[in-house]
């Protein structure tokens, strides 16, 4: 069993080409950026809300895993994303992950039907789990109610843990509420019980650890990760304050525009690649306006021009 590391995670950004097919060889060099000692990331999490995952066909989902070891990305670094409405086509999306050896699955609730049961919720992660019918894999909840309007619960996150165990391995809180963040952690035990809680912002990133969380899954981390890597490094006392501040700046700056194009056109600046700024409908991407002011934020941010700010 390979289990996912602990740590900064990026939400990846997923290229698209002019038919909204993704572009895997750029996907697979941001992929490879990401984990890179630039990037300052610990691991991924491709085709989730960031990486635009459900506007992607089932079959290049189906074929991204496959993608990914053939490049050599290491199992214990990415946590796929699998969530799917159907439960048929979750179970055949993590099917697909672990059979390229990536165990470790973030999966949605069923987001169509809205006000489901607890028990309907919890037939549908019992139907993946046994399906697949495999001890190594390790199911990550997704809990992003803003987007998905099906919340995860903390009852049923215990009724899934005490039915399958080890194998209801942690979830990632998207709602922004620390207080809800605190409440998983308290009714699973958090990392020291062997779950892993991933809050969605740096900026949470010590606040997160000194609970009980595994670190940080995050959108922003795709232009910001190697911020988030020094604060997580930094001894404490003054310079993991001073690393903070400049994580809490860079997320602040995110949370300024709509986090997927500003990530995409940071992307497109710093490689040079404006393809990069390209949306599956029906998100698109940023306005003139919001471009010029994101340049002039990124600038002041970083102290350079975003054609200079680095590699993507």
């Amino acid at each position: 069993m390979t289990r996912a590391r602990h740590g900064i995670y990026a939400a990846a950004i997923t290229p698209f080409d002019d038919n909204f097919a993704v572009d895997v060889a750029r996907f697979l060099d941001h992929c490879g950026y990401l984990l890179s000692e630039a990037g300052g990331c610990d691991g991924i999490a491709p085709t989730g809300t960031t990486g635009e995952g459900t506007s992607i066909s089932m079959r290049e989902r189906l074929a991204l895993p496959a993608a990914l070891a053939e490049a050599g990305i290491e199992p214990e670094r990415v946590i796929f994303g699998t969530g799917a409405p159907s439960a048929s086509d979750a179970v055949e999306l993590a099917r697909a992950a672990v059979d390229a050896g990536y165990t470790n699955v973030l999966v949605l609730p069923p987001y169509y039907y809205k006000n489901p049961s607890e028990d309907g919720l919890f037939a549908y992660y019992a139907a993946l789990v046994e399906k697949i019918g495999r001890d190594d894999l390790r199911v990550y909840l997704y809990h992003f109610p803003q987007m998905s309007a099906v919340p995860i619960s903390t009852a049923l996150v215990t009724r899934l843990r005490a039915a399958f165990g080890p194998v209801i391995a942690g979830l990632k809180d998207s709602s922004g509420d620390f207080a809800q963040t605190r409440a998983f952690v308290e009714a699973t035990g958090g990392v020291e019980a062997g779950f892993d809680v991933f809050p969605s912002s740096e900026a949470l990133l010590w606040d997160g650890l000194a609970i009980g969380t595994a670190g940080v899954i995050s959108g922003s981390t795709n232009a910001f990760g190697a911020l988030a890597q020094a604060a997580l490094r930094a001894p404490e006392g003054p310079a993991r304050t001073a690393a903070m501040a400049r994580v809490k700046a860079a997320r602040a700056l995110a949370a300024k525009f709509p986090l997927v194009a500003a990530m995409k056109q940071i992307a497109a600046w710093r490689s040079g690649e404006e393809s990069w700024t390209r949306m599956a409908p029906p998100l698109t991407p940023l306005d003139a306006a919001q471009r010029a002011a994101l340049a002039a934020e990124l600038a002041a941010l970083e102290g350079a021009a975003p054609s200079v700010a680095g590699p993507a």
